[in-house]
Parts: C-alpha cells; structure tokens; sequence
C-alpha cells in the first residue's frame, strides 16, 4: 500500500512538471476537457469507490482549491471529515492483546449450547446452576452471550420450538397404531392382514388375516389384543387408525371402553400413521416379497414367525440397535461362540451367543494317583 501511495505521488509531480513547460491555452484547452470528461461520469456513476490512496490524494489537494471548486468535487468537506473520524476510532481501537478476561474454553461452549438444546425450558441461571454442579463457575452473562452468538433464543422461545420428533418421543408410550396390510397370493387371491404396534417399544401384534375383512371382524380382533395386552391396556391413551369404512364405531367403543381415544388420520396422508406404514415396508422387503404365499394358513403362519422375528431376534435403529423385548439394562457380555438360527426355512438368519465354557478336568482320585 505505502508503495502505491509514493507511486501516485511521483506521477502527480511528474505530470505537474510536464504542465508547466506547455502554453497557458493549452493548460486551459485541457482542463475544460477534463471538467466535461467528470461531468459525463457522474451522469453515469452514482457512487464511486475510492481506494485509500484516492482519499489521500484527494484530500491533500483539497486544502489548495479555492472554496468554489470544492462544492462540485467527488470529496465534499464532510466526506473529509468522516474519513478523519474514522482514522480516529481506527487508531485508539482496544485490541484484545495484552492482560484481560480470558476466553471461554471452546469445551464449554460447546456444554452450554447442549444444555440449551437438550433443555428448552432452562433459563440462563437454570444453566448456570447446572454447569456449577459440574464443576465450572460460569456468569449467567455470559451465558447469555454466547447462546446470542450461537443463535438460540432464550427459554420461552426454544420451549416453543417444540418439533414433532421430541413430541412423539415423549408421547410414544401412550400410543398404539394399526393397518391394514395386503399380500397377492399364488393365485392372484388378495389377503387382508391387521396389525398393531406399540410405537413406543415398536412390538407388532399380527392379529388376522383374511380375504373378506368386515367391521365385524375387525371390533372382535380388538377385543383380542385388549385380552392379550391384559394389564397393560391401560397404558395406552391413544390409537392411530385411517379412515377406511372398516373401522366402525363398534370398534371405536371397544377402545374407549378401556379409556384409549381413537384417533382417526386426515384422508390422503399415510405419513400420519409413518411407524405402521413404515412397518409394512420392512415386512414386505423382508418376508412377503420373498416368498410365494398359497393361502390364508400359510400367510399366517409366515406372519407370525416374522413377528416374533421382529419384536424378539431383530435390532432396531429407533430402538438403539436393540430388539423390542431386549431388557435396555442388560448389556450382552462377549462370547466365544456365536450360533446361526435359520427363520423361514433361511430366509432370515438370528444369531445367538452361548457363553464360554471351560474344560472339565476330572479330578484325580488317590487310587487313579496310586
């Protein structure tokens, strides 16, 4: 930069050099063409850029124009004088060199924005107490600032961020969903399966399958899973259904009997009702699709091998790759060995793990020793 400045300079005193060995007309000839030239420009320009140098250059030249030609320049008086406010605040600006508050460690900003995000209805004092019991002493200002930074608003704002993915978290052990799943047998003969799940553990009840589903049929196999949930039924408080003509009001009423409020899906909207749909999917790519069914007794009985699959000898990613009827307490110890278990006749494999078994060593008798 100093370089360009002392460039500029020595092509101004040179063209000044050069001007004083012409005539007066011509120093006049050019300087009216130089005004009309300016006068063009700023027809066509509205604002120009000026580099640092162009202000420096313009400035020194300014002090030696009469009070006339200053009025009409591209560098007014009170441009002059934000330029000279500017280096002031430029020159005594506070750096951050030197002795001062240290920054905040990088961890624990990292700490605070999860606090926050994890927590939507802490506060920054709530924060701060919590960050104190894990051994740092951080101000609640500075909490502030940095969640300020990181663009999450305060408490009553993140709270009101609630998204569908934490709603249903929380609300998933109230909740069961059923469908209705179709399979083309051999010979082109549809079959009608109903199922429910319980989103929150994601274990699937195959309750019936039939060519002719009815109303009828549908409110009796309510009553079955009612039976065989026995004291868990009143656990639930909520069931996901579509709006197909088969789910009558007798069916309605047997859930409400038991205090479990139906909750019908809005037409054309499968993701309403996305864990049975999303079941359907699994099940189809894993065992109907696979498999040429005959009738109603093998689909059945295909179904309910694949059920017990799914909910006892299958991991699950929603489920922390862990099976619906593993215990989340037990964490399976390493084994020597791991067994193979054929489903379906091979069509899906479960493995097993049989603990590691020292050898028996008899021990000797005194006379086997004699």
């Amino acid at each position: 930069m100093g370089l360009r400045l002392l460039y500029l300079i020595f092509c101004r005193l040179l063209g000044c050099l050069l001007v004083l060995g012409r005539s007066t007309v011509a120093n006049n000839a050019e300087i009216l063409a130089l005004r009309h030239e300016v006068a063009v420009l700023r027809r066509q320009v509205k604002r120009p850029r000026l580099s640092w140098a162009d202000r420096a250059v313009l400035s020194a030249l300014a002090r030696y124009l009469p009070p006339v030609l200053r009025r009409n320049r591209l560098v007014t008086p009170g441009t002059l004088l934000t330029w000279h406010r500017r280096l002031v605040r430029w020159k005594w600006r506070q750096t951050a060199v030197g002795p001062g508050r240290p920054p905040l460690a990088e961890e624990i900003v990292v700490l605070i924005q999860r606090l926050a995000t994890e927590n939507p209805t802490w506060g920054y004092v709530r924060i701060q107490g919590e960050l104190r019991r894990l051994g740092h002493r951080i101000a609640a200002a500075t909490i502030r600032r940095v969640l300020r930074r990181s663009g999450l608003p305060p408490a009553p704002q993140r709270a009101s961020r609630q998204i569908w993915r934490t709603f249903l978290r929380s609300q998933a052990h109230t909740l069961l969903a059923c469908d209705f799943m179709h399979v083309d047998t051999v010979f082109l003969k549809r079959l009608y399966v109903f199922f429910v799940m319980e989103i929150d553990t994601r274990r699937v009840h195959v309750l019936g399958v039939t060519a002719h589903p009815t109303g009828g049929w549908v409110t009796q196999l309510a009553r079955n899973l009612l039976m065989d949930l026995e004291d868990r039924t009143g656990c639930f408080r909520f069931l996901i259904r579509d709006r197909d003509s088969k789910f009558t009001s007798a069916f309605d009423a047997v859930f409400a009997s038991n205090g479990t409020a139906v909750i019908p899906t809005t037409p054309q909207s499968p993701r309403s009702n996305a864990f049975a749909e999303r079941w359907i999917r699994t099940a189809r790519a894993e065992c109907t699709d696979r498999l040429l069914i005959t009738g109603e007794r093998h689909l059945r009985t295909v179904l309910t091998r694949y059920a017990e699959h799914y909910n006892t000898g299958r991991a699950h990613r929603s489920l922390n790759l862990r099976a619906p009827d593993d215990d989340p307490n037990i964490i399976p110890l390493p084994a020597a060995t791991v067994r193979r278990k054929q489903v379906l006749g091979g069509l899906l494999n479960e493995y097993h793990t049989t603990p590691h078994r020292p050898p028996h060593h008899p021990q000797e008798t005194p006379s086997s020793a004699a």
